[in-house]
């Protein structure tokens, strides 16, 4: 993936690389249309909106919120504050308020229905909405009052949900930590409570969704960065999951189970769905497994059993790549009266209804499902600008997802060829993650971390080493090729 982009200290177009994968980006956005300038009747309508939002009268400023995102975001979408409630937990989860900004039919909506979600590249990011908005006005500053929907849920010793409710109140984030940090202080013991209750009630949530047969890929993700030793220049990193990551993952999953169960109960709102995989893919899945030589006890859950894995391990690489085929055909179901039938409400990686309702900065459908929820859980009308929009937001968002996705893999391949365009002609160490038709395989460079077809056999798993016959920044393409096996 191509992480967040953030400032760069140093300008990497000053090399010839750089200038090539400056391009290369460019010409990724150019091609799959991606909308860079805001229309000026929508910039007008932030200014507007800033000058004078609507603003909710509950005033929630002495809740000691925190935010925990990945270093130099700006655009942030949720703070936290946990607290223990009896032999329980209280979970408040502020989420940034749009619609107190934002004209509803108005010229901004309109673009941010084209856009449908943000765009992330390694030089920059292609927002839903402007900067004055989205990183300033509506984002959960530190130090900054802001207008938000409160997610306020209670949770038994346990971690069980035992009663929930949204509303909007203005709030203060206190502080803004980054995953290392949060990782390290509570490691340390020197965490703040609610740092320390994210992990209690994390690892609670984790344990709940292991029991419902819920699942989470542990996909170390392929980050592109900018280097400043000796120079500026782009690279890539395998970047594993933190532990703190998983557990702030849980409030949102969290969140977004809660606001399934209220739209399912209102008769109203849009899921996040993804079928079960059927019984052929787990299947084909477990011999793959077992062809690796790892255990899968008979009984275990699909999604228990990936929690096992060693991540370190060249055998589990190929395992976790192997289970991509059990998370696929996600998309939303919208409704407004009855409900879709229950094996249609489910988000199987989940094992339960969800919705999206924590990144409205980010992605289109959660100023939605947020209005939606706002509305039930205070016993009013669903706004009909919400309600009107729901039958069209599964094709927005499958469109811009589509779009998102193509760019994040196009500006990814650019940078694997320009990490590989010097080395042409030189052997590199790698593991076979996948087959392909054709005589190719699907490998995992170890250092550089590239991830490519490459011509030749090998079994699943196995090690080999491949040659770089050719790297091509601009049309983002690297030719492989498997020269050598262990054990051979």
């Amino acid at each position: 993936m191509v992480e967040r982009a953030t400032s760069l200290a140093c300008d990497p177009t000053t090399s010839g690389t750089g200038r090539l994968l400056a391009r290369a980006f460019q010409q990724a956005r150019d091609e799959l249309e991606v909308r860079q300038v805001f229309p000026d009747a929508a910039l007008a309508e932030v200014e507007q909106g800033i000058a004078a939002p609507d603003l909710p009268e509950r005033d929630e400023t002495g809740v000691g919120f925190v935010t925990v995102d990945p270093p130099g975001s700006m655009d942030l979408d949720q703070a936290l504050h946990l607290e223990r409630a009896g032999s329980g937990y209280r979970v408040r989860y502020a989420i940034a308020d749009v619609p107190a900004f934002l004209v509803e039919g108005g010229a901004l909506d309109a673009e941010t229905r084209l856009r449908g979600q943000t765009v992330y590249c390694p030089d920059t990011r292609v927002p839903l909405h402007p900067p004055a908005l989205s990183e300033e006005a509506a984002s959960l500053l530190p130090d900054a009052v802001r207008p938000a929907y409160v997610w306020d849920i209670r949770l038994a010793a346990d971690g069980s949900r035992e009663s929930a409710e949204l509303y909007r109140a203005m709030v203060r984030s206190r502080r803004r930590y980054t995953y290392d940090e949060v990782q390290d202080l509570v490691d340390g013991g020197d965490a703040e409570e609610t740092l320390q209750l994210l992990r209690e009630v994390g690892e609670l949530r984790v344990a709940r969704e292991v029991a419902r047969g819920g699942a989470s890929l542990p996909m170390p993700e392929q980050e592109v960065g900018v280097s400043t030793e000796g120079g500026c220049d782009y690279t890539l990193r395998l970047r594993p999951m933190l532990p703190a990551e998983d557990w702030n993952a849980q409030i949102s999953l969290l969140t977004g189970m809660v606001a399934a169960r209220m739209m399912l109960d209102g008769r109203v709102g849009i899921l996040r769905t993804m079928p079960e995989p059927g019984e052929g893919a787990v299947a084909r899945f477990r011999r793959e497994v077992e062809a690796l030589g790892a255990h899968w006890p008979e009984g275990m859950p699909y999604g228990e059993f990936l929690r096992t894995l060693d991540r370190s391990d060249t055998r589990h690489l190929a395992i976790v790549n192997a289970a991509t085929s059990l998370f696929r055909g996600a998309g939303y179901t919208a409704f407004d009266g009855e409900p879709p039938p229950e094996d249609e409400q489910v988000q199987a990686a989940i094992a339960a209804p969800y919705a999206h309702v924590t990144a409205p900065l980010r992605r289109l459908v959660d100023r939605f499902g947020l209005a939606v929820c706002e509305a039930l859980c205070a016993g009013r009308e669903v706004p009909a600008w919400a309600r009107e929009a729901l039958p069209g937001l599964p094709e927005v968002m499958e469109e811009t997802g589509r779009r998102a996705r193509a760019v994040d893999r196009a500006c990814l391949t650019a940078v694997e060829a320009a990490v590989l365009s010097d080395r042409v002609g030189q052997d590199f160490a790698a593991v076979v993650v996948d087959g392909v038709d054709g005589g190719r395989v699907l490998v995992q460079l170890v250092d550089p971390p590239v991830s490519d077809v490459a011509t030749g056999t090998a079994p699943l798993g196995s090690a080999v080493t491949v040659r770089v016959e050719r790297a091509d920044i601009l049309a983002g393409e690297v030719d492989l090729r498997v020269v050598g096996q262990e054990g051979r």
